[in-house]
């Protein structure tokens, strides 16, 4: 029951290699370049999204953060297409794993505050210590910050993989118990059956709302160190 349960959670391979840097490519497809001058109702729709989205994350940021533009664009469009292809049946969502997450977490934190450091030197130093602290406690308030700091990056990929693989394991486990019930009790598993429904359409949404809070948080890291 425990393999089952967790074999959607397996990186996939093919002849002994991991297929999972194709998975991860996949989703370029589906953003096809408009090379055309008038483009067809798939490519305006997915344009006016991209702007609606890009207009309202940059604008507390300042010129030097919107460079970060087209990098913050094109992490929200592959985290949310890679939630939402993980939502179709017999399919791997890289998001479910903890090592992905953190390998795009890590680098956009560090870069976030290595330049924070670089450009606001004293503003990003002041935020270890707030001011009017008691003295005897600066060593200990030093010490919080600085692990609140450091636990940042690890927070952004934990919460983006508990969310997806609750989602994932809860679809799973209400799926098998539907199939189970139709020879004992059709009209509970009709049941079952519409409340998989919903909570389908729940993941729908959830995956595309957990990848705008990854980019919105990696967003709001750029523009306190900026």
């Amino acid at each position: 029951m425990n393999e089952n349960l967790f074999a959607s959670f397996i990186t996939p391979s093919m002849m002994g290699l991991p297929i999972v840097i194709l998975i991860i490519m996949f989703p370029n497809i589906l953003f096809p370049s408009p090379n055309r001058l008038i483009n067809n109702r798939l490519i305006s729709v997915q344009q006016w999204v991209i702007h609606l989205v890009l207009k309202q994350m940059m604008a507390m940021h300042n010129p030097k953060g919107r460079t970060w533009s087209l990098m913050l664009i094109s992490l929200i469009m592959f985290i949310g297409s890679t939630n939402l292809l993980g939502l179709l049946p017999y399919s791997f969502t890289p998001t479910t794993q903890l090592s992905m997450n953190l390998g795009m977490a890590i680098p956009l934190w560090a870069g976030a505050v290595i330049m924070g450091f670089r450009h606001k030197t004293k503003a990003s130093l002041a935020h270890f210590l707030p001011q009017g602290t008691p003295i005897p406690l600066i060593p200990m308030l030093i010490i919080i910050e600085t692990i609140s700091l450091f636990i940042q990056p690890m927070a952004l990929a934990v919460r983006l993989t508990a969310n997806i693989t609750a989602g994932h394991l809860l679809m799973h486990l209400i799926g098998g118990a539907t199939l189970v019930l139709v020879s004992i009790s059709p009209p509970t598993a009709m049941i079952t059956f519409i409340i998989l429904v919903l909570l389908s359409l729940l993941e729908f949404a959830v995956a595309l709302i957990q990848a705008y809070v990854f980019t919105l948080l990696v967003s709001l890291y750029l523009h306190d160190n900026t």
